[in-house]
């Protein structure tokens, strides 16, 4: 035996253990504070950190088991898709074949997943986004679905919730895009007319021609902890107007303190809150639709009853009533 592979006496060699390999994504960095998580731990409490409450983004079907009832989500209008009718054609590819691997990628049919749900019980209309697709950008399908919803929403006079997490309306389809923004908009007039509510909630991020039409529009606006919410970003605000942003612009507590956000709640109690918020907004509906019914009838009955016409008299006009027949037939008749 070689002297160098000799042990001494008295002396315990330990030999090198094996390298033990841990299965990728088993541990994750919280880009808030920068703490090593459990993957596990983060799934469990909701993909917030319990260190700095940094919400990570999660899909949109992640979101429907936090906000719904288990196995109450029913899809609508999966059906419709966007086309390329600009034939379309960026850098690296075609748009209709992006939009072919985003959907075989993702499990979804466009970047809002749209549908019929309950929450503790009651029937709502959701329409949920999620970034994996394009950005959660809005195309014309976008569009279509969530003024489809919004009409089902009208026509069943159910709640309507849209959680928005969009980077704003789809390059890829130019003007077609920027027409979605009228056009959800103009269904939510009708909501509001007949007093059904709409309760929008902001993600991170929500920007763009999203948050400047129906994520804007809601009854009550609710967001999450520092959700990046406006249209442009702050580096084109920045070089726009020359100027230094203040601390904290365009996340959620600074546009609440604007006053475009109504209330920031964290994700482990947007389902309570949400739920909190309908109960108020389906009473004061009723209340105000059994208050028009009521001034409806009392207005019926404070009328004053249409006069009968005089008997000669219909309406304004007089009428001519023949009498007798005379003798006197004519100027060259008998008399």
């Amino acid at each position: 035996m070689s002297w160098l592979h000799r042990a001494k006496q008295g002396v315990k060699i330990q030999r090198p253990a094996e390298k033990k390999e841990l299965p990728e994504g088993m541990w994750m960095k919280c880009p808030g504070c920068s703490d090593i998580i459990y993957r596990a731990e983060l799934d469990k409490n909701l993909w917030v950190c319990t260190r700095c409450s940094y919400h990570f983004p999660i899909s949109a079907r992640q979101y429907l088991e936090i906000l719904t009832d288990p196995g109450s989500f029913v899809e609508t209008y999966r059906s419709i898709t966007s086309l390329d009718p600009l034939d379309f054609r960026d850098a690296a590819e075609k748009y209709r074949l992006k939009l072919k691997k985003t959907m075989l990628r993702t499990n979804l049919s466009e970047a809002v997943l749209t549908g019929r749900a309950r929450l503790h019980g009651r029937e709502i209309v959701l329409g949920v986004f999620d970034f994996a697709f394009l950005g959660g950008s809005m195309g014309s399908a976008v569009g279509e679905k969530i003024a489809r919803a919004g009409l089902d929403a009208l026509e069943r006079r159910v709640p309507l919730v849209i959680l928005s997490r969009s980077g704003g309306a789809r390059m890829h389809e130019s003007v077609l895009s920027l027409m979605q923004m009228a056009k959800t908009s103009a269904v939510l007039a009708k909501l509001h007319e007949a007093s059904v509510p709409f309760v929008s909630i902001m993600s991170n991020p929500t920007t763009g021609g999203v948050s400047a039409s129906f994520a804007s529009l809601g009854d009550v606006i609710l967001a999450e902890p520092r959700a990046q919410i406006g249209f442009a970003g702050p580096r084109v605000i920045r070089e726009t107007i020359n100027q230094e942003l203040p601390s904290g612009f365009q996340t959620a507590e600074f546009v609440q303190e604007c006053g475009f956000v109504d209330l920031i709640v964290s994700r482990e109690n947007m389902r309570a809150v949400l739920h909190r918020v309908l109960c108020f907004l389906c009473r004061e509906a009723v209340e105000a639709a059994a208050e028009g019914e009521v001034a409806a009838r009392e207005g019926e009955a404070s009328a004053p009853a249409p006069a009968e016409p005089a008997p000669h008299d219909i309406g304004s006009r007089p009428v001519e009533v023949p009498g007798p027949p005379s003798r006197e037939i004519g100027l060259h008749g008998p008399a």
